[in-house]
């Protein structure tokens, strides 16, 4: 028996067909093939579940939130807070209270730099990133070490993309003001020791920022365990709406934080004659009417998550990845780039014999979805030497079969290259 075998008798059985049909789109047909959805690094497809609640929300409830005594405007605040109440229970936060909607895991970063990290941050102080970053959490950190003089290092990865964890404990020092990691790439796929970043990032002093963007996804995460003082994650990679998405943070330190974004919702009184104050956290960094139903759509998507089983989902695309990894390996001319041993469902390569925008092309005419591209990751890009890679990112609803359809495409690409 293979090695792959015995692995796929460990594997929790989940209905696949039975979930597949919970997602109409992966019904539907690509240029005359069954499509073959490998892109949910970039964004993932919507159960009906959370389909049905938008609906319902826009047909039934529809009312703005925090600012009305008619019964619409109760029912849809209770609706968003309910959901707000949610997200915390998925991160197991202390208190809902922990929990800031935003329109995702960028606007997220931003807040924390602009908010806490203006307060903070000054001139010689230090933030630390890794070399596997997203520009999301990149460009914020650049931008307020250019406006306060501070310095931005970087951690290195080896070249399987992990991260050099003695090389990050050198970085620091006692000018270590933040740390912000990926919980997991989305180029690559690594999975990082968040928990370890986070402990010895204290031990200097410095406050922790983990990207959740690519973690929420396919693994339990516990802010609590990890101690992270922030955490960000995206809704639309969840399943969920465009547009939505949390900021967790302690409570301490959001409470001593100004907000970034002033108007409407997020004040408790305003006066020409005296200062205007702020309304307590969370809705102090809620300006304005936010993304009701994609806060309640969020909410959807985690209880359909959660009926999957987020241990079971983890344990399930990560035979999925084996098994293409193991695929992709056998093809003559494709190169794997990110082999870390910890990794999410994400499978970037190259191939001798055509760029990754001409291997993306040929795909999707056989009705596979991937990405080509940088992947918001140019500096990653670099450090490999490519200028891009081809990215065929996994969820729960992929299948072996899919992965044979990849393999298929790819050989396809051999025939039209030579």
């Amino acid at each position: 028996m293979t090695a792959l075998a015995k692995k796929e008798e460990t594997v929790p059985a989940l209905d696949v067909e039975r979930i597949r049909r919970d997602f109409p789109i992966l019904q539907e047909r690509i240029r005359g093939k069954k499509l073959v959805y490998l892109d949910n690094a970039a964004t993932t497809q919507k159960p009906l579940t959370v389909v049905y609640a938008l609906q319902h929300y826009y047909a039934a409830e529809n009312a703005n939130i925090h600012r009305g005594v008619h019964l619409l405007s109760q029912q849809t605040t209770f609706a968003y807070e309910r959901a707000r109440g949610r997200v915390g229970q998925f991160l197991n936060a202390a208190e809902s209270s922990e929990i800031v909607f935003v329109r995702g895991t960028t606007e997220g970063v931003n807040l924390v730099a602009q908010s806490y990290g203006r307060q903070h941050i000054k001139e010689g102080d230090e933030i630390v990133i890794s070399q596997m970053e997203h520009h999301s959490n990149i460009v914020p950190w650049q931008v307020l070490c250019r406006e306060k003089g501070a310095l931005l290092k970087v951690v290195p990865i080896n070249a399987e993309g992990e991260f050099l964890f003695d090389e990050y404990e050198k970085l620091l020092s006692e000018r270590t003001k933040i740390v912000s990691v990926a919980h997991a790439s989305n180029a690559l796929g690594t999975i990082n020791p968040v928990k370890e970043i986070t402990a010895l990032a204290h031990e200097r002093g410095a406050v922790v920022l983990v990207d959740g963007a690519q973690g929420v996804p396919h693994m339990p995460v516990d802010v609590r365990d990890i101690d992270c003082d922030f955490y960000v994650f995206s809704g639309h990679k969840l399943f969920a709406p465009t547009g939505s998405g949390a900021l967790y943070g302690k409570r301490d330190l959001l409470e001593a934080m100004p907000p970034w974004e002033t108007g409407g919702g997020m004040i408790q009184r305003v006066s020409f004659e005296e200062d205007t104050t702020y309304a307590d956290v969370p809705t102090r960094f809620e300006a304005g009417t936010p993304n009701i139903a994609g806060g309640i759509g969020l909410a959807a998507a985690i209880d359909y998550v959660n009926s999957i089983g987020r241990a079971e989902i983890a344990a399930y695309e990560d035979d999925v990845l084996r098994y293409a990894t193991e695929l992709l390996s056998e093809i003559d001319g494709v190169r794997l780039i990110g082999t870390a041993r910890e990794k999410v469902g994400v499978l970037s390569f190259v191939m001798d014999a055509a760029h990754p925008h001409d291997i993306g092309t040929i795909l999707d005419a056989e009705g596979v979805a991937v990405r080509a591209g940088h992947h918001c990751a140019q500096p990653l890009m670099n450090y490999y030497q490519v200028p891009a890679t081809v990215r065929a990112s996994l969820a729960f609803y992929n299948t072996h079969e899919e992965m044979d359809a990849l393999a298929a495409g790819i050989r396809k690409v051999q025939e039209v290259f030579g």
